[in-house]
């Protein structure tokens, strides 16, 4: 209420803010002390004693006996101190640690880890015909295996049937050949897909995927909202890094978000999109590029179903991601806990999700395919066992480990056979099960942590001042700083200055020979002849049907799995369908990069 002018004084009074008020009669708010992990005297006694330390003891040794390197660092470029102590986590914030189960999930997404149960043990199975990989399923369910992985062949992931042109030489040869309902059938026969958890590795086609699983899974009575599992479905990083593509970028998101949408919608226990770094780290990334456009992908998924009007909390939860594990041990294991911190406060603070479980970052994890030698193979079991270590270490809750024979043809059941019991090896014998996230607290552990988190905020920023990162993967810009890492890689193994045993240190000169999976030539045919039976004994009149309902909805904004999924009941083939999408949105074909 306005002061009447008699209660106006005419002395110039300081403005409010300048005002001087005496101590005792001010309020003042007490500013809550910022919390600290240690004790300030004795971080000030720590550090003078590591100076003390490095001139007296450090320094005499490394003059008598010079360090191999100059400088150390992480294969991401991260410098490595000579020695970290309680000093060098002064500043450090004890809500960015948190406890195992809470926010920000550094330490884990469950509160007990293995401690509850192991991680789900997968092995990729998939090669020649459906036949084939459905005997391998059941060998290594037989051998302890806890959920199907399927690898489909390049036909199958670039949306072409076995019998087109394009197809030729490769039917079979890097996963299994699926072109119809009928391989699918014969794929998963007598599996019953409700009592197992099944990982599909498709992106361009994994719709056409899903609906033939959807279709298999209510032929043997059950409701797809009983199927557990993960489509990979993650066509940002194809675009970005492995190059298996229909259409271009903006539709093929579009596909994305309608399967998220649908999943949400009908299939509670199913994960629509498998956010994947790991083709990224094979194409040549560093660990915190490969941290950057994965949650960057993660991002820009999240942001167009948002735009779909879709509430974060109702989808979130079921978003997965999949990861690299490379040689770089302590670095893997930071890359884990630092994608799960930076994941919870993207979810919380930049999309307002209250729900915890949509900022848990679930993740599966795959050792390094890309580290694996032609050159003395049996190498191999040990940096898979290396790898998948840190993966364990870092806290994932699903794993494939490589074969040793994998560099050069799928793998023999031999070899699968001693790459899954390198996961048993480390769950039943090792003891890193026995405690929850058990580096917590390392100070180099903690260290790159901070370190990676900082890396990949930095990309993620530049990618947000793109315009996000759809637009950035339309400038290349990912796939730029992708090609400069993965030369710089080479020209130092080339050089000598990074070195793999095998290749470029202890060579030998005698050729171990090993056994390896060939695919018969015969698959090829089988398989052209299937599509050409289904297509005698198919309505066509249902087929065509069903491909113009798919195409209204390409061309309108209808959700496009209900269509798909009544296409491929009707024994549309994977190729037919895929057809419908080049036709309405054209063929995707990259541009040069220079």
């Amino acid at each position: 209420m306005a002061r009447s002018a008699k209660h106006v004084s005419k002395k110039v009074t300081k403005p409010a803010a300048r005002r001087k008020v005496p101590k005792s009669k001010a309020k003042v708010k007490a500013k809550a002390p910022k919390p600290k992990l240690f004790d300030a005297a004795a971080v000030q006694a720590l550090i003078a004693d590591v100076r003390r330390w490095r001139k007296n003891t450090l320094g005499p040794m490394t003059a008598k006996s010079p360090l191999r390197k100059a400088q150390f660092q992480t294969d991401s470029g991260v410098p490595i101190p000579d020695v970290l102590t309680a000093a060098d986590r002064k500043g450090a914030n004890p809500a960015d640690l948190g406890l195992p189960g809470e926010f920000p999930f550094t330490r884990g997404v469950q509160p007990t880890m293995y401690r509850g149960r192991f991680w789900t043990m997968r092995q990729f199975a998939g090669f020649g015909s459906p036949s084939d990989t459905n005997k391998r399923f059941k060998y290594l369910v037989g051998q302890g295996m806890t959920g199907l992985s399927t690898a489909f062949d390049m036909p199958a992931l670039m949306g072409y049937d076995a019998d087109h042109a394009m197809s030729r030489g490769e039917v079979g040869k890097e996963g299994v050949a699926v072109s119809t309902l009928k391989d699918f059938e014969i794929l998963f026969e007598g599996i019953a897909l409700d009592k197992v958890t099944t990982s599909m590795t498709i992106n361009a086609s994994a719709i056409v995927a899903l609906c033939m699983y959807i279709a298999v899974a209510e032929k043997q009575g059950i409701p797809m909202s009983k199927l557990g599992g993960t489509i990979q479905n993650d066509m940002l990083k194809e675009f970005i890094a492995q190059k298996e593509w229909i259409v271009p970028p903006r539709p093929s998101v579009r596909i994305v978000v309608d399967m998220i949408e649908f999943c949400q919608q009908h299939m509670p226990r199913w994960h629509a999109v498998s956010i994947s770094g790991y083709h990224i780290r094979e194409a040549g990334a560093t660990a915190a590029q490969e941290l950057a456009f994965t949650l960057a992908d993660g991002i820009g998924y999240v942001e167009e179903c948002v735009k779909r009007g879709m509430n974060v909390d109702d989808f979130a939860p079921r978003l997965s991601f999949f990861w690299d594990v490379h040689n770089d041990f302590f670095e893997e294991i930071a890359k884990f806990r630092a994608a799960r911190r930076i994941w919870a406060k993207v979810m919380r603070d930049r999309f307002g999700a209250k729900d915890p479980r949509s900022m848990q970052l679930r993740t599966h994890a795959q050792t390094a395919g890309v580290s694996l030698t032609a050159q003395q193979p049996y190498n191999n079991v040990v940096r898979t066992a290396l790898q998948a270590l840190a993966a364990v270490l870092g806290g994932t809750q699903s794993l494939h480990t490589n074969s040793l024979d994998e560099t050069y043809a799928l793998p023999t059941e031999d070899a699968v056979t001693i790459a899954l019991r390198t996961q048993q090896l480390i769950a039943y014998e090792s003891g890193v099960d026995r405690v929850v996230d058990p580096l917590g607290g390392s100070y180099y552990v903690e260290h790159l942590t901070d370190e990676m988190e900082k890396l990949a905020n930095g990309y993620i920023r530049r990618i947000d001042e793109m315009g996000g990162i759809i637009r950035a993967v339309e400038e290349q810009y990912p796939q730029k700083e992708i090609g400069e890492s993965a030369y710089r890689w080479q020209r130092e193994v080339e050089q000598g200055d990074r070195q793999i045993i095998g290749v470029n240190a202890f060579k030998s000169e005698q050729n171990q020979p090993i056994e390896l999976l060939k695919i018969d030539e015969k698959v090829h045919q089988e398989q052209v002849e299937r599509i050409a039976q289904v297509k005698r004994e198919r309505s066509q009149a249902a087929v065509d049907a069903a491909l113009a309902k798919v195409e209204a909805a390409c061309r309108g904004s209808d959700n496009l799995m209900p269509p798909v999924l009544e296409a491929v009941k009707a024994y549309a083939t994977l190729g037919e369908v895929s057809d419908v999408f080049r036709k309405v949105w054209g063929q995707y074909r990259e541009g040069g990069l220079f």
